[in-house]
């Protein structure tokens, strides 16, 4: 984030804690060198008690933030498929991915600081009022002191209205559509993976406020956290690129939530 006469300062965040049993994803390891805040899957896309528990307890001992990462109950779909859920079952969801992070937290002598929504259900609390009320309300519910990770739309302006705190989060790996809305993975050229190029629109999002739409089209955009992806091909070639080239830039480096 830039303020006048200020510093820029970008939290650097990553999905975590996706691997399940004796399947893996990620390198979360050697993503915990690189991040200030962390993303923890919650058991309903990914993640299970015991990478939970692991992820928390280096996450505690190394100063990263922790974050809740709940997603719809859709394991097979890996949380990238839409559901139709009432507002309760969304709101109850949410709670229940919640609390159990935050017991894993409370093992470890700390607390979850953040909370940032996985795959379709991050994308729909943009969107539909009714999730967007549902997670809000989840969050205040359990404890309003967490900050909300999300992206213009309903969350955001209604987590505004109840007076919770949100960190405007910055998706640099992913295509943008001159409607600020994020390109469907299924178009060409919605995921990138040139690790300087995203570097560099990393810096110019920072620093001005700036990201160039897939169609060449400049968009004002204030960011308090850039998402890097741990599941990509070359992810942590990427991450790594990233944080090098915004310490050279003289950015900031700190986990929002302790600003």
């Amino acid at each position: 984030m830039q303020g006048s006469g200020t510093t820029a300062t970008i939290d650097l965040v990553a999905d975590m804690g996706e691997s399940y049993g004796q399947w893996r994803m990620g390198d979360d390891d050697a993503f915990l060198e690189i991040i200030t805040s962390a993303n923890i899957a919650c058991g309903y896309h990914a993640g299970d008690p015991r990478t939970m528990d692991r992820i928390v307890s280096l996450c505690a001992q190394r100063g990263i933030g922790i974050g809740a990462h709940p997603s719809f109950p859709d394991r097979v779909g890996f949380g990238r498929r839409m559901m139709e859920l009432s507002e309760t079952e969304v709101r109850t969801d949410i709670i229940y991915q919640l609390g159990a992070l935050q017991a894993f937290a409370a093992a470890h002598g700390t607390k979850v600081t953040h909370l940032c929504p996985h795959g379709k259900l991050g994308n729909s609390v943009i969107t539909r009022p009714n999730y967007a009320k549902a997670m809000v309300d989840a969050i205040y519910s359990v404890d309003p002191s967490i900050v909300l990770y999300t992206q213009p739309g309903q969350t955001a302006d209604l987590a505004r209205e109840r007076g919770l705190k949100i960190a405007m989060v910055g998706n640099i790996d992913r295509s943008y559509e001159d409607d600020g809305t994020l390109t469907p993975r299924g178009l060409p050229g919605a995921v990138l993976s040139d690790p300087e190029e995203i570097a560099a629109r990393t810096i110019r999002l920072v620093k001005d406020g700036i990201l160039v739409s897939r169609n060449g089209k400049e968009l004002q955009r204030h960011v308090d956290t850039i998402l890097l992806h741990s599941d990509g091909a070359n992810g942590l070639g990427i991450a790594k690129v990233v944080r090098q080239r915004v310490a050279e830039a003289g950015i900031t480096i700190h986990r929002f939530a302790s600003i």
